[in-house]
């Protein structure tokens, strides 16, 4: 079966009185939920300003849970990852057309990973990043929705000049902005060892991949690890809001499918 340890922490840092982001989990309560639901996390970067990037944060998260928690007994995580996101989309974006008579514009970004077996799916919206390191070297399973992100991927400007863009942090794509919102969706094997970080650009903005690699993908203690990784984004800048979950897989159970349905592999 799946096993895993993980963490979580979050840090208002160095400027903020208020934390914007949230962050959330499911755990299954035995083998059985393992197998028909499988763990969910989950991290969101309230963008709204004032006490709206809270609430957006907060009420994306939780719609998730209630949503990955009501899914259908071995429901593919494909079918429902995306599903769930775009409920949290419009409850966000409803949320802030009910918070004032002319309404107010308020909005997160969202990354949730599932993992289930030896799959990692991961759905997400805005700059909130899921990385997976394995061996020591981390790579981006999400791809940031910036405007100058995609500038970058249609080749009208380099990486070079996209780290250092004054409107780098601008979003091309969040939760609760629209009614309806594309939800980038992927899937993944995993392995033992491996580690995922899913994290605020609080983190990955000021903390390089390689930086995030070393003190989790070799770290005996998970929580010390994500202490560390909030202490140099803080160090670097502290001029936002860190939140990082570290999971790091025990155990898979290899399967195949037929049918949508997975069996067991030898």
């Amino acid at each position: 079966m799946l096993e895993l340890d993980f963490t979580e922490l979050s840090h208002p840092g160095c400027v903020r009185t208020n934390n914007e982001d949230f962050a959330g989990k499911i755990i299954p309560e035995s083998p059985e939920q393992a197998r028909s639901h499988g763990w969910l996390f989950v991290v969101a970067d309230g963008v709204g300003g004032q006490d709206l990037g809270e609430v957006a944060s907060r009420t994306a998260v939780e719609v998730v849970l209630e949503g990955f928690r009501r899914a259908g007994s071995g429901e593919s995580h494909s079918a429902v990852l995306p599903r769930i996101v775009q409920a949290a989309n419009t409850q966000v974006y409803e949320t802030g057309r009910a918070a004032s008579p002319g309404g107010v514009a308020m909005a997160t970004t969202i990354v949730v990973c599932a993992l289930r077996f030896d799959r990692a799916a991961i759905a997400h919206v805005g700059d909130s990043r899921c990385y997976l390191i394995r061996r020591g070297h981390a790579a981006a399973l999400t791809r940031d929705h910036t405007a100058v992100n995609d500038q970058v991927r249609i080749g009208v400007m380099s990486a070079k000049e996209a780290a250092r863009a004054e409107s780098r942090h601008v979003l091309s794509r969040s939760l609760g902005s629209d009614l309806f919102v594309n939800v980038d969706f992927s899937e993944h094997q995993v392995i033992p060892d491996d580690v995922l970080v899913l994290c605020s650009d609080g983190l990955h903005g000021p903390v390089h991949a390689a930086d995030i690699a070393n003190f989790a993908g070799h770290a005996a203690d998970l929580p010390a690890a994500a202490e560390e990784l909030i202490r140099l984004a803080n160090q670097r800048d502290g001029g936002d809001n860190v939140t990082v979950q570290l999971i790091r897989i025990r155990a898979v159970e290899r399967v195949g499918m037929y049918r949508g349905r997975p069996y067991k592999l030898r």
